[in-house]
């Protein structure tokens, strides 16, 4: 049984497997195909013949990809997909099949939890996995092997003689079958080039690695708890992610920091402590980061600094209480600002997430966010267009007041893969957001102020590594800024 995963080719440098929406990294940065390698690890436990190939990491053209197809000759093609990019990977999907004639096609990715019938209404593909999708990956390829049927198998959706038949919901994954999955650094170090991916907030190389899945937070416009991963939150135990961290250290040496992608990593305080005590207790000095809810409190930022974190993604959305009370963030401003003050305390960075263009957003509270901005003074800043996705609270909000301005998610895009806003208010206009974003933007990074917060961030350990990732973001940046709307 040969299985080929495939992130497939679309715009340069798109990021189909980012949690908010599938477009082009305005600081030029690439992330990993991460779902689809954890996909593959869990299949080469059973299956020796697997390959990942991520088609925009390596600048490859829909030919090079039928050539390696072709010569891998796979019985089952995976194919990763996103709301932005569906209509391409359907037409990729299905010319693959017909050109290269092979059996077992399968589209997975948060579309096919929401348009299973729409996607299936292509002749190309045969089957979707709805939701998280690894273990149902395995269960199919060895249904196929040994001629069983597929129709007990969960979380699949499929045709049978013209008609669409959706099985149950597969449940999602527990902590247990979390630390059965092999290091998702070793499918990388396997299938990939670490060199290929970049992050503006890490240092270059980095790795990318989930230590559990699953938010409990109800923020209305996040898409992967409603569309891929859950609302439970589960993790791996402490041992097995530092155990990762030691096979990083000892196997990928050149690895400069790691990335902990998990929506949730910092709500389990006890595992954050268990977790950072580990990687004390074994010497390991690595960098790493992560992401967090701007609620963790002093002496747990402290440890992890002490532990070798070195920065925290914070989405801090807006700088409105009102707007934050209407997209359900469960956190006020005066929370943030604490928890601000007390990560700077403890010598960490600030990479600030802020979206304008949610539900209440007016000129008044844009403005909040940019006056906000500037107070907590972020080491790095990332404002996105309000987007929604189906699935979510805020897509149906949009969907349902005439607030949507497109039918195709495609043309949440430009022909660049950046953002481009497709939602439009009675009183804060399509035009209104994106000059926000773009103005907020602007003052924080084309100002003198940020030559101080530039100069800060190098002065820093590893600062020269800091002035690389700076200038290597600057120049993708200086292209979207100069873009015409």
């Amino acid at each position: 049984m040969r299985v080929y995963f495939l992130n497939p080719p679309f715009l340069p440098n798109f990021v189909r497997c980012g949690r908010w929406q599938g477009c082009s990294s305005r600081s030029g940065g690439l992330d990993y195909p991460k779902w689809l390698a954890y996909a593959t690890a869990v299949v080469g436990q059973s299956f020796k013949d697997v390959k990942l190939v991520d088609a925009p990491a390596k600048k490859w053209d829909l030919n090079k990809v039928y050539e390696d197809v072709k010569l891998f000759h796979p019985d089952i093609l995976v194919v990763d997909s996103n709301f932005s990019s569906l209509k391409n990977d359907i037409e990729i999907t299905e010319y693959l099949k017909i050109n290269v004639g092979i059996d077992t096609t399968i589209v997975v990715g948060p579309p096919v939890s929401q348009f299973p019938d729409e996607i299936l209404n292509h002749e190309g593909v045969d089957l979707v996995a709805r939701f998280e999708y690894d273990f149902t990956i395995k269960e199919i390829a060895e249904a196929i092997l040994h001629g069983k049927t597929i129709e007990d198998i969960k979380g699949i959706s499929y045709r049978r003689n013209g008609i669409i038949i959706h099985n149950p919901d597969r449940g999602y994954t527990t902590s247990k079958d979390l630390d059965s999955i092999p290091f998702v650094s070793k499918i990388y170090k396997e299938h990939l080039d670490i060199k290929d991916y970049f992050l503006s907030q890490s240092l270059y190389p980095e790795i990318q690695i989930f230590t559990g899945r699953g938010c409990p937070n109800r923020c209305s416009f996040c898409s992967w708890p409603v569309t891929l991963m859950g609302r439970k939150y589960r993790h791996r135990s402490s041992e097995n992610i530092v155990d990762e961290f030691e096979y990083i250290k000892k196997d990928l040496p050149e690895v400069k920091e790691v990335f902990i992608e998990d929506d949730s990593f910092t709500i389990d305080e006890k595992l954050v402590l268990d977790v950072c005590n580990d990687l004390i207790k074994r010497k390991l000095n690595m960098v790493w980061s992560c992401n967090s809810r701007a609620t963790l409190n002093y002496e747990t930022m402290k440890l992890m600094k002490k532990a070798g974190c070195r920065l925290l993604i914070v989405g801090y959305e807006s700088g409105s209480n009102e707007v934050l009370q209407t997209i359900k963030k469960g956190v006020n401003k005066e929370r943030m600002i604490k928890f601000t003050h007390d990560a700077k305390k403890a010598g960490l960075l600030i990479h600030g997430d802020f979206i304008i263009g949610m539900p209440g957003e007016k000129v008044e509270t844009a403005e909040q966010t940019l006056q906000f901005i500037k107070e907590l003074k972020p080491n790095i800043l990332q404002v996105a267009v309000a987007t929604p996705l189906p699935g979510t609270e805020f897509y149906r909000y949009v969907k349902d007041n005439g607030y949507i301005t497109v039918d195709d998610l495609g043309d949440s895009i430009d022909n660049n893969g950046f953002q481009r806003c497709i939602v439009s208010y009675p009183d804060f206009s399509k035009s209104d957001i994106e000059f926000f974003v773009d103005k907020t933007l602007k003052n924080y990074y084309l100002t003198p102020s940020f030559i101080l917060v530039a100069v800060s961030n190098i002065c820093r350990k590893n600062g020269l590594h800091e002035l690389k990732s700076m200038f290597k973001s600057a120049k993708t940046f200086i292209k979207y800024v100069g873009r015409e709307r």
